[in-house]
């Protein structure tokens, strides 16, 4: 039976090399580091991992070797498997549940658009066939595709068409249209948050997880934040968010993914700069971020 996305899921980054390729020996170190801060689920191949920047080849590569390296540990990996190719998405997904993927998620076409929820549930239907026995996320992101179909919709008419359907990864951050598929077949979909600056907001609408790629430099926050939630105690829970928020409004600034991995290095984690068409800082602009992090306190709340 499928174990749900619930706790901190961490949408990983993909190492590079300073020349843009592919570093896959420090999926080690990145396993090791989450390991360490509690998080034993990974999303991998996602936006966070810039899989629209990556081959399929370099895909394919990397889920290879996020396996070799997890087996035998408690960590659990879902694999991203959305493409513009729905051909492509077919090939990852096919890998993935042969590698013994827990899920595996997919995003909308985003060039080619499909313009209503019917084009959209056949889509996803296309490629979870190619993965039929690994239970299946569509991943809901508009501000990055461009689709904004309603997601209660598609959760009402799917299940006919993708028998291993287990929810909707909601990077979305309309919590009403949440609400709505929280309750939708009374209860029966998975839904993990995927908006980390609107954590805390979604635990109160009922959210039980959620997939983020500020679980990779800041889990401790996040861990201490859905803790003082489920103890009732919401000031507490309101300062972790707040520090949440303020670590996406420093990293904005600068360019949220190259900041990001700037973190990263900074935490012992060198996943190396990101690829075009996502600029990468300068060592001047590195230099400020490390001041700004260090005079908000960052590295005592991770610490």
């Amino acid at each position: 039976m499928h174990a749900p996305l619930h706790g901190l899921v961490a949408a990983t980054h993909t190492p590079f090399y300073n020349d843009g390729t592919l570093r896959l020996e420090v999926i080690e170190a990145q396993a090791a580091h989450l390991l360490r801060w509690g998080v034993t689920t990974l999303f991998i191949n996602g936006s966070t991992a810039e899989s629209s920047s990556l081959t399929v080849a370099e895909r394919l590569a990397l889920a290879e070797r996020w396996f070799l390296v997890t087996r035998g540990t408690p960590l659990r990996l879902v694999v991203h498997v959305g493409a513009n190719c729905v051909e492509d998405s077919k090939t990852l997904a096919a890998q993935a549940q042969g590698l013994g993927a827990a899920a595996i998620g997919a995003l909308a076409p985003s060039y080619f658009k499909p313009r209503s929820v019917e084009v959209l549930v056949e889509t996803m239907a296309a490629i979870s066939a190619a993965a039929p026995e690994t239970p299946f996320y569509y991943y809901d992101i508009p501000s990055l595709t461009g689709v904004s179909l309603p997601v209660a919709a598609f959760l009402e008419q799917a299940p006919e068409r993708i028998p291993a359907l287990a929810g909707v990864k909601f990077t979305n951050p309309d919590l009403m249209a949440y609400q709505f598929c929280l309750r939708a077949a009374g209860g029966r979909w998975d839904l993990p948050w995927g908006v980390d600056q609107h954590f805390l907001g979604a635990l109160a609408m009922g959210a039980r997880g959620a997939v983020g790629s500020g679980f990779n430099f800041a889990a401790p926050v996040y861990h201490r934040l859905m803790a003082a939630f489920e103890r009732g105690d919401l000031a507490a829970a309101r300062e972790e968010q707040f520090r949440g928020v303020r670590l996406i409004q420093l990293f904005d600034g600068l360019g949220y993914m190259a900041a990001a991995k700037a973190a990263m290095k900074m935490l012992g984690v060198d996943v190396g700069p990101p690829r075009l068409p996502n600029a990468r800082l300068t060592p001047a602009q590195e230099s400020g971020l490390r001041s700004d992090l260090e005079a908000m306190g960052f590295f005592d709340w991770v610490g």
